[in-house]
């Protein structure tokens, strides 16, 4: 590895996992544009390269790109409000008017594509406002006690417990809005603890991270692979489940590759699309629908 890249790289880190989560995100949406501009869904049922490539998506990209870019959201949060109280201005009124601006676009963006997640963003941003001033260890207990109730749920699910009222509260449970969150808080605790700007200071712990989720990642996806193969009913609870992993391999190796100024500036093209990532994801809307409109292309 290479030398210790400086804090003004590390942000640039931040910007290329950020455009490699929305050309994730992109990926993911391109049947939801299909919908939107032709009427008509992406078939469900496939055969041969078809299958092995949705199995693929669900295995590598299905839930974890949005993860990755919601934990981004909550480092984000911390970088905004804790510049905004160095200049002396009120952090929490500050982040609460621009998510009311996010807001508003959210509803301008509904109208040209129905699967957006800014007006999510928004609403659930709200939540972690309170948390500004929380400790490291309040936001901790939080954290795990979020993401240990969420495991549980789906983990409830996936038995199949014979109770209405217990399935009931699991699948409220474990809905996108509850990892969006998750991944809010946890980008949030993360940079909070200054973590991002100290990668290499914790590259031991950071490795012994990979380790662990390694064999569950792994796991994880022989299970997806096996379930998708099957046409099972319990594949979306199954992705759910090994997301959390997942995403955390993913951004703990991203971390440390970016560490390393070569890889960073191989792609520092990816940080372009990152660095403006409101304004991207509205225009690849844009952008597809007028494609899919010109072109009548089909997938």
């Amino acid at each position: 590895m290479n030398s210790i890249i400086d804090s003004k790289t590390r942000i640039v880190s931040l910007d290329i996992i950020r455009g490699f989560a929305l050309l994730g995100i992109l990926f993911i949406n391109i049947p939801a544009f299909q919908l939107v501009v032709e009427g008509s869904s992406a078939p469900t049922n496939y055969g041969g390269i078809d299958e092995t490539i949705r199995i693929l998506i669900d295995v590598i990209i299905t839930k974890k790109f949005f993860s990755i870019f919601s934990f981004l959201f909550g480092v984000g949060f911390y970088i905004f409000a804790s510049n905004v109280e160095k200049r002396g201005d009120n952090p929490k009124r500050r982040f609460a008017r621009r998510l009311g601006s996010l807001f508003i676009i959210s509803l301008v963006h509904m109208f040209i594509f129905f699967g957006s997640i800014l007006s999510a963003y928004a609403c659930i941003g709200l939540l972690l406002i309170p948390f500004y001033h929380a400790s490291l260890s309040t936001i901790a207990k939080w954290l795990g006690g979020i993401a240990s109730a969420y495991l549980f749920c789906i983990v409830i699910q996936l038995v199949n417990i014979k109770n209405e009222m217990v399935t009931s509260i699991a699948t409220s449970m474990t809905t996108d809005s509850t990892l969006i969150f998750l991944m809010f808080l946890a980008g949030f605790g993360v940079s909070k603890a200054g973590w991002i700007r100290r990668i290499w200071e914790f590259k031991k712990q950071i490795m012994r991270i990979q380790l662990a989720m390694l064999p569950l990642v792994i796991g994880g996806a022989v299970w997806i692979w096996l379930a998708s193969s099957a046409n099972s009913d319990q594949l979306s609870l199954i992705i759910k489940l090994s997301s959390i992993p997942t995403v955390v391999l993913y951004l703990s190796t991203m971390f440390l590759l970016l560490e390393n100024k070569t890889v960073a500036t191989l792609f520092t093209p990816v940080a372009s699309v990152g660095r403006m990532a409101l304004t991207n994801y509205v225009a690849q809307s844009i952008i597809a629908k007028v494609i899919f409109s010109f072109a009548n292309i089909e997938f």
